[in-house]
Order: C-alpha cells, then sequence, then structure tokens
C-alpha cells in the first residue's frame, strides 16, 4: 500500500510518499514557510507539494494527515468526512497555529487527490492514557467537568516512533522501558512514557504550555499576562501574538530563523543570544526533570526533534543540569541519526523525529480494517 502523508506544521508543509510493508520512503519534501492557510492559498501549496513528490503522489491508496489537537472526541485515527473535518476546524480556538492549516490542508488534499481515503491522525491521541492527576489543573472544578479546561498533551505522533525507536536502540522488548522524551523543535515538550503509556506531559490545554520553545513562550507567571491585558493596554489578541510568535529563544535573543540562528549569534558573542541558549536549557532540563519523578525508574532519556535530534550545544547544556538523575554529562557527538550517546541508566538516545511513518502505519491499519 502507498501512502500519501501530509504534515501540516505551525511553519511549515511537509510531505511523504511511504510504502508498506517496509516503510520505505519513496520521496520526501518540505516547504519551509507556507504563507496563508485558507482556500486558494492551502490549495496551491498542496498542489506544489504535490507536484514536487513526483506523480505517483497524485494516485495513491490513502492519504494520512497531522493533526495536532482531536480534543476529547479523537482518541485513534479516523477517517475524514465533513463532520470531522468541521470539528477539526472548531478545535482550531485551542491550536491556532495547527489546526486551521490542517483542515485546510485536507480539504485542499481532498479535491486534489480525490477517491481515496482521507485520515486523520491526532497528536493528542497518544495522551488518551494520562491519568486523571495529570490532566486537571488547579483550578474551579466547574472549568473542567462544564469547560473542558484540561490537559491533553502534543507531540503524540512523534513520541510514539521515539518509543518504538528506543526499543530497537536498546534491544528491549516493546513497551517494557520507562522513558522521558524530549521533543524539540519549533515547539518543544516533554513526555514521560511507561511502558507504552504517556503518565504525564509538559504541553497541556493548549501548544502554549510547557517549556520554553523557538518562538513560545511555553509556561509563565499567569501574573504577567493579566498585567499586560490590564496594565499595557494589550488586547487578547495581541498577547496571543506576544506568547506564540514573540517569545521563546526568537523573543529574548532578538534573533529570528530557529535555534540555529540564535546558535550562531552565540557563537560570536551576542549576549542576548548566549542568555536565551541558557534560558532554554534550563527550562528543557526542569520539564525533563519533572517528566521523571512520574516514572519508578528511567531507563532512557530520548532527544527528538529538529533541536533535540541535531543541536550538540544545546544537549550538551541540558544534560550538564541533571546530575541528580544520573544522566551522563559526557556523550557521544560522532555521527547522525538515531543513535545511543550513552549506555546508561539512564541511556541518552538521539531519534530523528518520523511521524510521516507513523501516520502511514496508522493509515494502514485503518483503511485495512474497513477493507
Amino acid at each position: 500500500m502507498r501512502i500519501l502523508v501530509l504534515n501540516a506544521g505551525s511553519s511549515s508543509l511537509k510531505g511523504s510518499l511511504i510504502e508498506l510493508p517496509g516503510e520505505t520512503t519513496v520521496t520526501s519534501v518540505e516547504a519551509e514557510r507556507v504563507s496563508g492557510g485558507e482556500g486558494d492559498a492551502a490549495r496551491r501549496a498542496v498542489a506544489d507539494l504535490l507536484d514536487a513528490l513526483g506523480d505517483e503522489a497524485h494516485t495513491p491508496d490513502a492519504v494520512g494527515h497531522r493533526v495536532v489537537h482531536g480534543g476529547t472526541r479523537f482518541v485513534a485515527p479516523v477517517r475524514v468526512d465533513a463532520d470531522v473535518l468541521a470539528t477539526i476546524r472548531g478545535l482550531a480556538t485551542l491550536a491556532p497555529l495547527h489546526n486551521t492549516m490542517a483542515a485546510d490542508t485536507i480539504a485542499a488534499s481532498s479535491e486534489l487527490v480525490d477517491a481515496v481515503p482521507q485520515v486523520a491522525c491526532f497528536d493528542t491521541a497518544f495522551h488518551a492514557t494520562l491519568p486523571r492527576e495529570a490532566i486537571v489543573y488547579p483550578l474551579p472544578w466547574s472549568w473542567y467537568a462544564e469547560w473542558g479546561v484540561r490537559r491533553y498533551g502534543f507531540h503524540g505522533l512523534s513520541v510514539a516512533w521515539s518509543v518504538r525507536r528506543a526499543a530497537d536502540l536498546l534491544g528491549a522488548a516493546p513497551g517494557e522501558l520507562r522513558l522521558v522524551v524530549a521533543h524539540l523543535g519549533n515547539g518543544c515538550s516533554v513526555t514521560a512514557v511507561d511502558g507504552d503509556r504517556s503518565i504525564d506531559t509538559s504541553m497541556g490545554y493548549t501548544p502554549l504550555e510547557g517549556i520554553m520553545m523557538a518562538s513560545r513562550s511555553g509556561s509563565v507567571d499567569p501574573g504577567i499576562l493579566l498585567a499586560a491585558l490590564r496594565d499595557r493596554g494589550l488586547s487578547p489578541e495581541a498577547l496571543a501574538d506576544v506568547l506564540d510568535h514573540q517569545s521563546g529563544l526568537h523573543g529574548l535573543s532578538g534573533v529570528a530563523g530557529g535555534a540555529r540562528a540564535v546558535e550562531e549569534a552565540a557563537a560570536v558573542g551576542d549576549e542576548r543570544s548566549v542568555l536565551a541558549l541558557a534560558v532554554f536549557a534550563r527550562s528543557a532540563a526542569a520539564g525533563i526533570a519533572a517528566a521523571a519523578i512520574s516514572l519508578p525508574a528511567l531507563d532512557a532519556l530520548v532527544f527528538t526533534g529538529g533541536i533535540g535530534a541535531n543541536s550538540v550545544r544545546l544537549r550538551a547544556d541540558i544534560l550538564a543540569r541533571l546530575p541528580t538523575l544520573g544522566v551522563p554529562a559526557q556523550v557521544s557527538v560522532a555521527g547522525a541519526g538515531d543513535a545511543v550517546l550513552a549506555d546508561g541508566p539512564p541511556a541518552v538516545l538521539r531519534v530523528t523525529a518520523r511521524e510521516d511513518l507513523v501516520i502511514a502505519a496508522e493509515v494502514e491499519r485503518l483503511v485495512t480494517a474497513r477493507g
């Protein structure tokens, strides 16, 4: 079966053509920037991506889509129909950087690659196993019971891949490891996994909570936000833009272009960039330590995502802040790709995120089961 996987992220549109069984990547393309997300703009973006992938991308057996937020309704992959698409779009209030783009991409794909199943796979679904104590906020009970305010968790497709690869790399049976998975990229989160169950994660009701990110703030004192609204005259919309686009590494350093650009600025002595990287490493280490206390023991720490897999400097700084976990500060930095950087325990692993392979497998199972 040949599966076209489309991943509409907050800053890019990725496409892969996956052959199953065998998990062969026939071709893969990433557009770093997607201009606009509605109507014709999304249709053009998908059409250009299909052309870049080649003729075979126009005739797959099914199309799988990464969708960040599935709410409480979607805890497993689902074949998309008009009702599903409307629900995904409605959840955009909880994931504004992602769900609107995903919904528009699904709509465009349904037009351009018609007569094949379109399947939505949700980042929140992996976290359906979170215990109640991990999902309820210390807010009035009615907010949870009546408003649905709760922790959902994100990056689940990436975490699922890291769990699988950790077992491969460590020669363990699937589902027997106790892991902390640090997905560090444009968005950043830390998840504690016991066997194959998510038991704690840093992102919450939205993908804005948790550790510091590339341009998102992560968790900050709510009093600061109240003061910005009350005393500084910021509108809710302006505040949302600050928290999503003008904070994190970018906000502290003043450098655009992500972690790599901030590291380059720090390397030539830019003091704000040096500080931004230190704050990021401190935040990530604190998130890892917090996740670890949810586990009975820690077999391995997994770094994944664009920063986690590729930034030697930030990995080293994070590890140096974790001596109380017994994590080795000195790890191998040679090579690329998935690797055991330190044997441990706890071991330290580097894993390249492959949400597309997780999505392809989920699509195949769903389509095959439905005949």
